[in-house]
């Protein structure tokens, strides 16, 4: 059984619920995210999948990148 690879870029989303979603598809499409309540946050891998989740509810979520800061020096 293969397993899943790890994405090159160790880039993470941490989400913030805003707004109440109003619509039955938005309030799934946030609840599937785990955002139960206002004001919770989650941390995601920055991937596909997870930025057409935010896409859907993004004027209900507060978006945050998290990075790996490359110091070069």
């Amino acid at each position: 059984m293969a397993g899943r690879k790890k994405p090159k870029n160790e880039n993470k989303l941490t989400v913030t619920l805003i707004g109440k979603p109003e619509t039955e598809k938005i309030r799934k499409v946030v609840w599937s995210m785990g955002l139960r309540k206002l004001n919770r946050k989650r941390t995601y891998p920055d991937c596909p999948e997870i930025r057409g989740m935010i896409f859907k509810a993004k004027h209900l979520l507060k978006v945050e990148e998290i990075g790996e800061k490359n110091v070069s020096e």
